[in-house]
């Protein structure tokens, strides 16, 4: 059975319509890339990266208003230099979030019923998650969430790719706007969408929570009435979209933004942490 629901942002920037399924019989996949110290994350190592773009923004889609240009934002491209950080391979489903949610006496997010996550959704990615609850979970497991470099670099790798999994868009690599799922799936469906690090639905599935406020990078002649402290930057677009016939949204450089306090329908989150000289 199919339950529906439908959270709007009266900013009209994010149109999210929640459209919950079971999910399938199956578990969380087992993550290879992992170590019994860490499980369940993935070691990213430290090194430089390119951040950002350099790319044009002409023309924003036809018959859709953004809050902001598409690639603006994302200039100049820069060099980042991050230190070695684990990441979760996978983003946090309700499975995990409930368990939060008990031990730490937190309300439940908005579209449970009875403290409970619908059926069948255990594996799928939690979300309407306000950024401070999102941290808190985090840090209540050890962990934080991860910095704007951090996931860009985790997403894209060394080699400047535009997706996770390489330079061209594929549908069938992400759970995205553009693919015929429309609805959130369990975590680690699309294995071939990983990135080169072998970390899991960096594109699409849920935009994801990141530690940063929306800022300009150095260097950068952008402005936008968003910048400054009053918004959280998101990345990896959602399986709704803001829209449907572009995939730009779904690239590792992109960027996006929310009010922190707000719990929006296609926005969950992963945790990171520091990765210690001890532990290689």
């Amino acid at each position: 059975m199919t339950q529906t629901y439908r959270v709007t942002w009266a900013m009209a920037a994010l149109l999210v319509c929640l459209t919950w399924r079971p999910a399938g019989a199956g578990s969380q996949p087992v993550v290879g890339q992992t170590t019994q110290a860490e499980s369940g994350m993935v070691l990213i190592p430290a090194g430089e990266f390119t951040m950002g773009s350099d790319k044009s923004d002409p023309a924003p889609p036809k018959g859709f208003v953004m809050l902001k240009p598409r690639f603006l934002d994302e200039r100049p491209a820069h060099k980042v230099n991050v230190p070695a950080f684990w990441i979760d391979a996978y983003e946090v489903t309700n499975g995990q979030y409930i368990e939060f949610v008990q031990a730490a006496k937190r309300a439940t997010p908005p579209f449970w019923e009875n403290d409970r996550y619908p059926s069948g959704t255990a594996d799928q990615p939690v979300t309407q998650i306000k950024w401070a609850d999102a941290r808190e979970y985090c840090q209540r497991n050890g962990k934080r969430l991860p910095t704007e470099a951090e996931w860009e670099k985790a997403a894209r790798g060394m080699d400047g790719r535009e997706f996770p999994w390489g330079n061209e868009f594929d549908a069938k690599k992400a759970n995205t706007g553009l693919s015929t799922q429309r609805g959130l799936v369990p975590v680690g469906s699309f294995a071939a969408g990983k990135s080169p690090y072998g970390v899991y639905d960096l594109a699409g599935n849920v935009w994801e929570w990141v530690e940063d406020w929306y800022q300009p990078y150095p260097g950068s002649t952008y402005t936008s009435d968003y910048f400054g402290e009053r918004m959280k930057v998101i990345r990896g677009g959602g399986w709704e979209g803001t829209h449907h016939d572009s995939s730009h949204q779904y690239r590792a450089a992109y960027r996006f933004f929310a009010p922190p306090d707000l719990p929006l329908g296609d926005v969950g989150f992963r945790c990171a942490k520091d990765a210690h000289p001890s532990k290689k």
